[in-house]
């Protein structure tokens, strides 16, 4: 997607900046525009939406893909800041079904019955659903936080997602996954099927009318990054979604945890939504370094967790939850681009080879114990 943005006129004491929304400062040039001029210009990836935090909303019914994405743009104190919502639309090819209707005899009509010539249709009433647009956001102490988030490690913070208010009185909100990362080579699953793996680190999600999630969680990053990016898939469903129950009573906003092949869809969904969202933690000077070992501590501990959770896993659910298709193409974008799998369905994969082989060597062992007992007796 090709985003071009006409800047103000600058003087030469300053220049405004432009950014993506939540992204001021990030490094990756991938997200940062080529100016030229007066001109910035934006090169955003429809296939790997999250390397600069494109949201995609697909219509489930239709096959309607919308890409959307918001620019900053930061000038002096008489211009101020200019937000601009930039978005890429791609349709996909409609669900139509085909049924073989035999022809049916009508019952006489009724002894002078006359039809009016002139039929008065006295109103007219057209309605169309709004397409849902979300807005992510991170408090501190009930502050919104935006920029650069200077806590210390373990600081009680809460995430936000929810729906712009001509969408939140027709649908309602469930997050059935979403994964955590430094951007770099670090990711980890902290909502599977719609549950927490780690509650200490981050919570379920809740609501009180369906179209506005929170979730409570505790400051951390990972020791090679001040980014941290969380990755996330939400439903969007008529009225409300199915809430469910998890594991250790609470209840979350997705799928089953347990036997989620015997569980149906959510018969309300209409789209699905996979956006990202970026927050930049410094900790504070003289932190407190047992408290700093303590998160880094349960970060680990959330490793086992998602390495006992692909072992216990089944590779088809994994596959359905949380694996792009290995290759896709976009309507109306040049060429083809291959989408890599995601690190817990690798996981699964090793996890698969590395049983195989143990029970391969089982049954080997079992063989040349039976061997020599054989060649004992005789």
């Amino acid at each position: 997607m090709r985003v071009e943005v006409v800047l103000p006129n600058s003087n030469e004491k300053s220049s405004p900046s432009i950014y993506l929304d939540g992204m001021k400062g990030y490094p990756n040039p991938k997200c940062q525009p080529e100016v030229r001029d007066n001109l910035a210009e934006f090169k955003l990836s429809l296939l790997d939406i999250y390397e600069c935090g494109v949201t995609r909303v697909v219509n489930k019914i239709t096959g309607k893909k919308v890409f959307y994405h918001k620019i900053i743009i930061e000038g002096d104190q008489s211009f101020g800041k200019e937000v601009i919502s930039v978005k890429c639309i791609i349709t996909g090819p409609h669900n139509a079904t085909l049924h073989n209707h035999g022809i049916v005899r009508r019952d006489v009509l009724p002894v002078g019955f006359q039809e009016p010539e002139d039929l008065e249709i006295a109103t007219s009433i057209t309605e169309k659903a709004p397409e849902p647009v979300l807005g992510v956001g991170v408090r501190q102490n009930g502050n919104l936080v935006s920029g650069d988030l200077n806590v210390s490690p373990g600081t009680p913070l809460q995430m936000e997602i929810f729906l712009d208010k001509n969408s939140a009185p027709v649908y309602g909100l469930g997050v059935t996954f979403m994964q955590v990362t430094d951007t770099l080579s670090q990711e980890e699953t902290i909502i599977f099927n719609g549950c927490s793996v780690d509650p200490y680190l981050f919570e379920n999600f809740n609501t009180e009318d369906g179209d506005f999630l929170t979730a409570k969680f505790r400051a951390f990053k990972f020791p090679e990054s001040t980014f941290v990016q969380f990755r996330g898939t939400v439903n969007v469903c008529l009225d409300k979604c199915q809430g469910i129950q998890c594991s250790n009573g609470q209840i979350g906003y997705g799928r089953r945890r347990r036997a989620v092949n015997q569980t149906p869809a959510d018969p309300n969904k209409i789209f699905e939504i996979s956006l990202a969202t970026f927050i930049k933690v410094n900790y504070q000077e003289g932190v407190d370094q047992k408290a700093v070992a303590d998160i880094e501590n349960k970060i680990k501990q959330l490793k086992l967790a998602n390495q006992k959770l692909a072992r216990n896993s089944r590779a088809g659910t994994m596959y359905e939850t949380i694996k792009e298709e290995s290759t896709k193409t976009l309507s109306g974008s040049d060429g083809m681009a291959k989408v890599e799998e995601t690190v817990l369905f690798a996981r699964e994969i090793v996890e698969n080879s590395s049983t195989s082989i143990r029970i391969s060597g089982y049954l080997m062992v079992s063989f040349m114990i039976f061997v020599i007992s054989r060649i004992v007796r005789n």
